[in-house]
């Protein structure tokens, strides 16, 4: 019974946090994932890469990135259609986004911050 509470429970996180938003007249704003491929892209050459699951850390312009951060990164980028990257916009943003990454990095590293396995840490 807990393994279907692990697996259901980012979908049901999603549910609620869409419940809570229509209260306000607003929702989530979901992106074209299969056209995005977030995990794949890499911003500052534009090209795109398939990497395993178990690679945890991509290099992107010399700069050693957590991967689902790096996603992340992409993704507060995309475009209005939703279904590309804005790469201008990214390669703008990437220096702050490195700086408060590797800020975050450190804190975790630093402290008794409990992380998934899966963060790569």
């Amino acid at each position: 019974m807990e393994n279907l509470y692990q697996n259901r429970a980012p979908a049901l996180l999603i549910e609620i946090i869409n419940r809570k938003l229509e209260y306000i007249g607003k929702n989530i704003i979901k992106i074209d994932t299969f056209k995005v491929k977030a995990s794949q892209l890499n911003h500052s050459t534009n090209e795109y890469e398939k990497k395993s699951l178990s690679k945890r850390w991509v290099e992107i312009s010399g700069n050693k990135i957590q991967r689902d951060l790096y996603s992340a990164f992409l993704i507060k980028n995309v475009k209005e259609n939703l279904e590309e990257v804005n790469i201008e916009k990214a390669q703008k943003e990437f220096k702050n986004f490195v700086k408060l990454h590797n800020e975050e990095i450190e804190r975790i590293k630093k402290g008794n911050v409990k992380t998934l396995k899966c963060m790569g840490f």
